[in-house]
């Protein structure tokens, strides 16, 4: 199974998507290991100081495709869940300093907790999904799927250029534009897909 994601891929704004679209597409992975699936996540205060969060619609794969094309791209996705991409900046940041890859920052244990994943047939319009995050009760972060810069189908058309999809890859599609910030042990995470509350986790 393979854990990807898409960097910088929503804006505040929609008249910024055009211009935005022109620029690279910015791929990253995360190992098998990363995942912390519906249960309360360790905070990894003995490889960071500085955890970041950022709340992600995770979509899953259902069946195998390679150069898949943008007019078949969304029949490739067979559930949707929802999820956090943690970073550890301070290691982030070191890592960029002597060019040296994010495997660490971006890929420890519980670096992607998820909830369990829905049937796509229940998100009937893609391009109109609503998703938030609560820490503690106060909202950090909130966008739809109308604000991507790259949709579920123009990610899934560049990543099979390259790595052949199969089932039960999961692709962690980026986070709003506004709002990620850092996280601290003993607090508490609620995201939200349409409302529905579909993640609830404690760092401990």
């Amino acid at each position: 199974m393979k854990i990807l994601g898409i960097g910088s891929n929503y804006v505040a704004d929609l008249k910024d998507i055009d211009d935005k679209k022109k620029a690279k597409k910015f791929i990253f992975s995360k190992p098998e290991s990363s995942l912390a699936i519906n249960c309360d996540v360790v905070y990894p205060s003995d490889i960071t100081n500085e955890l970041i969060y950022e709340i992600e619609l995770v979509i899953k794969i259902g069946k195998e495709g390679k150069n898949i094309t943008k007019e078949t791209a969304n029949s490739y996705i067979s559930e949707i869940a929802v999820g956090i991409d943690y970073t550890a900046t301070d290691l982030l940041n070191d890592a960029r300093e002597t060019k040296h890859p994010w495997d660490f920052a971006k890929g420890f244990d519980g670096a992607a907790p998820i909830s369990s994943f829905k049937s796509i047939a229940e998100y009937p319009n893609l391009d109109d999904i609503n998703f938030d995050l609560k820490i503690n009760g106060e909202e950090k972060q909130r966008s739809n799927t109308a604000y991507m810069i790259n949709d579920f189908a123009d990610i899934i058309v560049f990543i099979s250029k390259y790595m052949t999809l199969q089932p039960g890859d999961l692709i962690f599609t980026g986070t709003p534009a506004l709002g990620k910030g850092e996280i601290f042990k003993g607090d508490q995470l609620q995201c939200s897909i349409n409302g529905e509350l579909l993640l609830d986790f404690k760092m401990i």
